[in-house]
């Protein structure tokens, strides 16, 4: 089963690096859009079916936390998977964010290893079969 996603960060850059991971992850991806922060996303989400949301934290306009308490205000986005890729390394915050109802979180710099496991968990996937985790390759 494909998975459609929503990927929110205010880098352009980082929301490529994060798309082009889960392809060479081998995460069942279908459709993606993309956003630079809460906002846009909440706009994206009324108009095309989503199944996961990728989002930052840090970013202006609308920021992480505030699009995940938006999203579980709404009745039609309260149950949508959020899964936070940041940089954030306070443990109260990143706990703050799963007690509101984030389903994870993801430190960056990040292995496509590490975004596939944790992916296919939340989308209660098994792991790709002959997926090695390795020290060697790439850390994004």
């Amino acid at each position: 089963m494909s998975y459609n996603i929503l990927i929110v960060d205010d880098s352009g850059s980082m929301r490529k690096i994060i798309k082009k991971i889960l392809l060479v992850s081998g995460f069942d991806l279908g459709e993606w859009w993309e956003a630079e922060n809460g906002q846009a996303a909440l706009k994206i989400l009324q108009d095309h079916w989503v199944d996961l949301v990728l989002s930052d934290l840090h970013m202006p306009v609308m920021n992480g936390l505030e699009l995940l308490q938006a999203l579980k205000k709404e009745k039609n986005w309260s149950d949508l998977p959020v899964v936070f890729i940041t940089t954030e390394s306070n443990e109260n915050r990143l706990n703050e964010l799963l007690a509101l109802g984030a389903r994870g979180y993801i430190r960056k710099p990040f292995r496509p290893e590490t975004i596939h496991a944790h992916l296919s968990e939340i989308m209660g996937e098994p792991n790709a079969k002959g997926m090695a985790i390795s020290d060697e390759g790439c850390d994004f």
